[in-house]
């Protein structure tokens, strides 16, 4: 039986904590009998995404695959995503988020690895007639697990509050399924986390927590949260939340469902509907959300038909 393949991406500094961290999960999965590749994603030229479209317009209009005309080094990890099973993704903290060059490549992923653009694509395509050759990558439709990693020499957690919720940036559009996460804060006390142990055995933990999924007989196990703390969200497990303006419900920004809030023994409980739950944006429907919204609600061009002339205006403006 073909192995499963594991990838691990670190965006931090070669040979820091957050490099470290992924190679001991990586460590653990190749003992289970997991195939293993590790990219250091500053290595890549990896450039901002234009916002030029092109991706799903080319989709949506039968004419593309996803595909992105900006030429450097993400085919590298475009085909690292397509062959893996499993992603288990770290990065260092840069201002309570990630670090720049991490939200770059999830602009890049983004629209263009949807899952459900692809699908519809890639069906629509069949049912065509096209070649497979030319149409989405049929491996974007494998079922895929995932951990995240963050880092912050804060001693204090919420100086890495938008960190794990931001992460998940790089699982949502392939819809890899996010089984562990875990927040390392207080790195600063140590001179690398080679002098942590319980930071090293949680890392080792989170590498068998993938294998498990990855061995797992039914969805149910293979999707099972592994994590070491639950979060408020049942979906995410993040403990982020944001108030509606009419202050009568809670929202996980993360998944965007809605849930209701009590207060138990003087504890705060939010509850989230399982119909909530099936709508966020990590789980298909959520998805599918989203981009029947784009598909029929998005303007297309020629709609303003002097809108060379009202750009005059603007041109070179302050240059």
């Amino acid at each position: 039986m073909e192995r499963k393949k594991v990838l691990g991406l670190s965006f931090g500094r070669k040979m820091g904590n957050t490099d470290v961290m992924i190679k001991a999960a990586l460590m653990e999965c190749e003992k289970a009998g997991c195939e293993v590749k590790f990219i250091h994603v500053d290595d890549l030229d990896i450039r901002p995404c234009t916002g030029c479209i092109s991706c799903v317009v080319g989709m949506i209009s039968g004419r593309g695959k996803g595909g992105c005309p900006v030429k450097d080094d993400f085919h590298i990890l475009d085909e690292a995503l397509m062959e893996c099973d499993a992603l288990i993704a770290g990065s260092p903290t840069y201002v309570l988020s990630p670090t720049g060059r991490f939200k770059t490549v999830c602009d890049r992923i983004g629209p263009s690895h949807d899952i459900t653009f692809r699908k519809a694509a890639y069906e629509e395509g069949i049912a065509a007639g096209r070649n497979k050759e030319d149409l989405p990558d049929e491996r974007t439709f494998k079922k895929r697990v995932g951990a995240l990693l963050s880092v912050g020499g804060a001693m204090t957690k919420n100086w890495l509050a938008f960190m794990l919720p931001t992460m998940y940036e790089i699982t949502m559009s392939m819809g890899i399924d996010v089984v562990d996460m875990h927040e390392y804060h207080g790195a600063m006390a140590h001179e690398h986390v080679l002098g942590n142990d319980e930071q090293m055995e949680r890392m080792r933990r989170m590498g068998a927590h993938i294998a498990e999924a990855l061995a797992a007989d039914t969805e149910k196990e293979r999707i099972k949260w592994r994590g070491e703390e639950e979060g408020v969200c049942p979906v995410c497990h993040c403990d982020m939340l944001s108030i509606s303006k009419n202050r009568t419900f809670a929202e996980c920004p993360v998944c965007g469902i809605e849930g209701n809030i009590e207060i138990i023994d003087g504890k705060i409980t939010v509850t989230f509907s399982e119909e909530q739950q099936k709508r966020s944006r990590l789980r298909w429907d959520g998805k599918l959300e989203h981009s029947t919204e784009i598909k029929t609600k998005a303007a297309g061009p020629g709609q303003i038909p002097d809108l060379k002339e009202r750009k005059a205006v603007y041109t070179g403006y302050a240059e």
